[in-house]
């Protein structure tokens, strides 16, 4: 075995461009990322058609190489046991960084700073999802009991699993802010922690009417920021910038005392009186025109969204996505944008299945069938790059399947309790209702059997095949 991921390794090395044409190499849980010299060296097809390589995409300056879980690491053994040179994934990132345009950038920061916190984040879905499921009085029935069986701490045992992310979420941003942006993490912790103090009037509390904010100087409203992400997004920023400058000018005697207090102080104050009402309703703009799409009548939300998220997944920058479906379960603890992108991921598996059992070619069969159990597993790379989007039409299939499993989702407004696991896994986050689960499964069928019949009927054959990769 290592003697042929040695081969591979020689390979990739060679059809990359050879080891002058490299600048570092790391890998992620599926893909060897290659940081090249000069991208007009690759030749792709080639290394498309190596063993186990299950697609190649270049994106900001990185030359990314599809294997799969385990393999890639087997195989980044061999590439740097063969010379190239090694760096992790956070020296990559410190150079992507300055590739690409503003926007690109810019996204790829919010990707930075929201994908730590999603673990939690998933792992307070799925505490919902079981709460849902155990108080639901059908399944009570079955052991003889209704939910007034169910003792009050059992219940306030269930709160604390599901309302303590949320409600200290701005101390998960503003600590992810400043990990990113170069400050003290523990400072973010505090600075985060500060806005939803107990002592101020809670954001919940408020909204419902039950409480009042303070007012200072007559007109400034202040509350707490439970659930908010914008505010503590750019008080974590502010403040890593604020802190940094500080070290810079602060002596070093009176650093570790200073600093710390100065940052605080000047960031609490202008989060609570300037950057927090401001970005409190901008974040409100924001939210009100995703409602907007997501609220679009006749299902007319779940064909857009459905349809056309795995194109924005193509170009890098969907973790944007991120920041609504988190602000969306903050506010009503359920996520309807899940459904709808579980849709289009769906679809580009079914798309990819229909290739992998259609074609007589057993390398691409090899390919095919196990990127799509990828896909149904929620991680459609391996499909869209590997198989879909280098035959086009599959992809488009995968695309209109997408459509309509969204569309049906749409039309029921299905609503997940949590985030970031789609497909097979992503069923957990719809046992907290079980019509919910029922629709839920009913939206994955749709998308994957129209994917899969488009596809075999229109979207692919080996002629097209011998074609496209010019043989």
């Amino acid at each position: 075995m290592s003697d042929e991921n040695r081969k591979i390794a020689e390979e990739l090395i060679e059809a990359i461009g050879g080891q002058e044409n490299i600048d570092s190499v790391a890998h992620c849980a599926t893909r060897l990322r290659v940081m090249v010299k000069d991208k007009e060296k690759i030749d792709q097809k080639r290394v498309e058609d190596l063993d186990k390589v299950k697609g190649a995409f270049y994106n900001a300056g990185q030359f990314q190489v599809i294997f799969g879980t385990g393999t890639v690491n087997r195989i980044h053994e061999q590439v740097i046991a063969l010379g190239a040179p090694e760096s992790t994934k956070s020296e990559q990132k410190e150079e992507t960084k300055k590739q690409g345009n503003s926007i690109q950038r810019l996204l790829r920061t919010f990707g930075d700073i929201f994908v730590p916190i999603i673990p939690v984040l998933v792992a307070t879905g799925l505490f919902m999802g079981l709460r849902g499921l155990i108080t639901q009085p059908e399944l009570l029935a079955l052991f003889g009991a209704t939910p007034d069986s169910i003792s009050d701490n059992f219940l306030l045992y269930t709160e604390v699993l599901t309302d303590t992310a949320f409600a200290f979420l701005p101390a998960l941003i503003a600590w992810s802010a400043f990990r990113v942006f170069g400050g003290s993490p523990v400072i973010g912790i505090v600075l985060g922690l500060m806005l939803v103090n107990p002592a101020l009037p809670n954001a919940y509390a408020v909204g419902s009417g039950d409480a009042d904010p303070l007012f200072f100087l007559g007109f400034i409203p202040v509350v707490g920021y439970q659930g908010s992400v914008l505010p503590a997004f750019i008080a974590g920023f502010l403040g890593a910038k604020l802190e940094k400058w500080l070290r810079q000018r602060v002596p070093e005697s009176l650093d570790l005392i200073l600093t710390p207090f100065l940052t605080l102080l000047i960031m609490i104050t202008a989060a609570l009186f300037l950057v927090g009402p401001i970005f409190s309703l901008v974040e409100t703009w924001i939210m009100a025109g995703t409602r907007v799409v997501l609220e679009l009548p006749l299902g007319i939300s779940g064909l857009i969204v459905g349809g056309l998220h795995q194109v924005i997944v193509i170009t890098g920058v969907h973790h944007i996505f991120n920041l609504f479906e988190i602000q969306l379960l903050a506010e009503n603890d359920l996520n309807p944008f899940n459904a709808l992108i579980t849709a289009g991921i769906a679809a580009q598996g079914g798309a990819a299945l229909a290739v992998g059992l259609k074609t007589s070619s057993k390398k691409l069969k090899a390919l095919a069938l196990p990127s799509s159990v990828s896909a149904f597993l929620g991680i459609t790379e391996p499909a869209i790059f590997g198989v879909n989007l280098r035959y086009i039409k599959p992809f488009v299939m995968g695309l209109i399947g997408g459509a309509a499993g969204g569309f049906f989702a749409a039309l029921f407004n299905l609503q997940a309790s949590g985030m970031a696991i789609t497909v097979i896994p992503g069923s957990l986050l719809y046992i907290y209702d079980l019509p919910s689960l029922a629709l839920y499964v009913i939206t994955n069928v749709i998308a994957i059997s129209v994917a899969f019949i488009l596809t075999w009927m229109f979207g692919f054959s080996d002629k097209m095949k011998e074609e496209m990769d010019g043989k």
